[in-house]
């Protein structure tokens, strides 16, 4: 198996924390004040346990709105103080807010945060309708605010690497995008997931659509196909797939509920006329690489390669937020990006979108 060289995964994952350490070589900047409201979303507990372990953030509180969940706050929160909401927008110094809430509350609680004058960390999926969302990324571009959204593969090494290899053309031009994001979730989840219509794709499958955009752009279509396992039990549908329309490529997204050792089968493949990426699972750090040409050490055919893991994904997203908030650095995923993965994880949801302004 080769192991990626110190020089390679530097260039790779120049957003993550190797990226970072020579801008802190000599003088530690100041932390940035930051705050989390929600604990409801399934990403709450592991985003604010690994935003605990960045030293570019100092956590002034923990916001529960809902009665019941702030009672049963459990021990992974005692560390950091629990206030209100109020308190925690009118902290001296604050700049940033994480938000963790539930689905149906992540807009209007980054509406509000966005008007406090916040830059906010905003898990997924960003609401029902693109009209919402459109007006918090129009907000958070008057302000000149940052909005960070919380797909966990924008930070893993193996994505970065691909992301690198594709903008250098090792891969020549893309043709094709293959993605599996599927897992089997107990009767309670179905029950939970069945409030949304988007069923899986909207759940789960806009953590690939969100790398497919990465590398694609926007597409110009959208094309859902959408299926309900068990319509006497529940009207989850749990079982989807979307095929992207570019001008000369074509990616499909399969995402389900249903699938046995789902997370062992999700993968991410990026097919060019001179190589093709095959990452899977999506939660390992090993993956087949082919080049018709050889690149920095690469070799021609396939080979297959492991790149470290890294920090933590949410680790190296916070400390790419913070750089970006020093001017360290500029966005790799500016607003227009953001537009542009919701609008195809509406439309691959079976959403109707109307377009946006």
């Amino acid at each position: 198996m080769q192991k990626i060289n110190r020089r390679s995964f530097v260039a790779v994952s120049g957003t993550l924390a190797a990226g970072f350490s020579g801008v802190r070589a000599n003088v530690a900047p100041e932390r940035i004040r930051i705050g989390q409201i929600g604990t409801g979303h399934a990403h709450a507990s592991s985003v604010f346990s690994q935003l605990k372990q960045t030293e570019d953030f100092e956590i002034v509180g923990i916001v529960e709105n809902d009665p019941e969940r702030r009672r049963a706050l459990g021990d992974s929160y005692q560390e950091v103080k629990l206030i209100t909401e109020e308190q925690l927008l009118n902290t001296r110094n604050l700049q940033a807010v994480v938000v963790e809430t539930e689905v149906e509350e992540l807009l209007p609680t980054a509406m509000r945060c966005a008007k406090a004058g916040m830059h906010i960390h905003l898990d997924k999926p960003a609401g029902e309708n693109l009209k919402g969302f459109q007006s918090l990324l129009q907000e958070m571009e008057r302000r000149h605010l940052h909005l960070q959204m919380g797909y966990i593969y924008r930070y893993h090494t193996a994505f970065q690497f691909c992301y690198r290899i594709v903008n250098e053309g090792w891969l020549g031009d893309v043709f094709e995008i293959h993605a599996v994001m599927s897992k089997k979730v107990d009767s309670a989840s179905r029950r939970y997931l069945s409030r949304y219509a988007g069923g899986s794709m909207f759940e789960i499958g806009c953590h690939v659509i969100d790398a497919m955009v990465r590398v694609l752009g926007k597409p110009q279509k959208t094309s859902a196909f959408s299926r309900k396992t068990h319509p006497n039990q529940d009207p989850l549908v749990d079982n989807q797939l979307a095929v992207f329309d570019y001008p000369n490529a074509i990616a499909s997204v399969r995402s389900a509920l249903v699938e046995y050792e789902g997370f062992r089968r999700r993968q991410f493949t990026v097919c060019g006329e001179f190589g093709t990426f095959d990452l899977r699972p999506l939660n390992g750090h090993s993956f087949r690489l082919a080049l018709e040409r050889p690149h920095d050490g690469y070799k021609t055919g396939y080979q297959d390669v492991t790149v470290a893991k890294g920090a933590g994904i949410f680790i190296s997203a916070f400390r790419d937020m913070a750089a970006i908030l020093r001017d360290e650095k500029k966005t790799d995923y500016p607003l227009s990006h953001e537009l542009a993965v919701h609008e195809a994880t509406l439309r691959a949801s079976g959403y109707g979108v109307e377009a946006a302004d």
